[in-house]
């Protein structure tokens, strides 16, 4: 099993995207690229802690590769815009790939060198590319949001 750790805006709609994905094993929501241990969801959005909204993935390489997951990610938001996603602002919503191997880190540079290339979008890519670091699990309440929500539809 692998992790992979990105963020791209709100956590729950990039969770709920890797989720869905054949091979995935588990996800997390969480703050991770800042410099607060253990930050709360509070002191994120009070950005005072320097972290991103981000979703932890394990994987297995054996179904789904790195790059499958990189396809995902770079689907699921807009990587021209800065510190921002749709409505939400801050640094917290920042689009990142943390890597956590060399593997990883070639990888998610030669897919966002691609992606700037492939002239998609006329802006430059703002994705940053980091060293994965400590990751902080989000609270309880954040983890699997958008799946909790759907099924309290069909309750009501």
């Amino acid at each position: 099993m692998e992790k992979a750790t990105f963020a791209a805006g709100c956590f729950w709609g990039v969770e709920d995207k890797f989720r869905s994905v054949q091979g995935v094993l588990s996800t997390w929501a969480g703050y991770t690229g800042g410099h607060w241990q253990h930050p709360c969801y509070l002191d994120v959005c009070a950005r005072i802690t320097g972290h991103a909204e981000a979703v932890q993935v394990e994987f297995d390489r054996s179904v789904v590769s790195y790059e499958a997951l990189l396809n995902v990610f770079w689907n699921c938001h807009d990587p021209t815009q800065i510190n921002r996603q749709g409505p939400d602002r801050g640094e917290q919503y920042r689009s990142v790939i943390f890597y956590h191997n060399l593997e990883q880190e070639q990888a998610a540079r030669l897919s966002k060198h691609k992606l700037q290339l492939s002239g998609k979008y006329d802006k430059d890519i703002a994705t940053e590319i980091q060293p994965a670091g400590e990751f902080y699990m989000a609270e309880d309440y954040h983890q699997q949001y958008l799946d909790k929500k759907r099924r309290l539809s069909w309750q009501t």
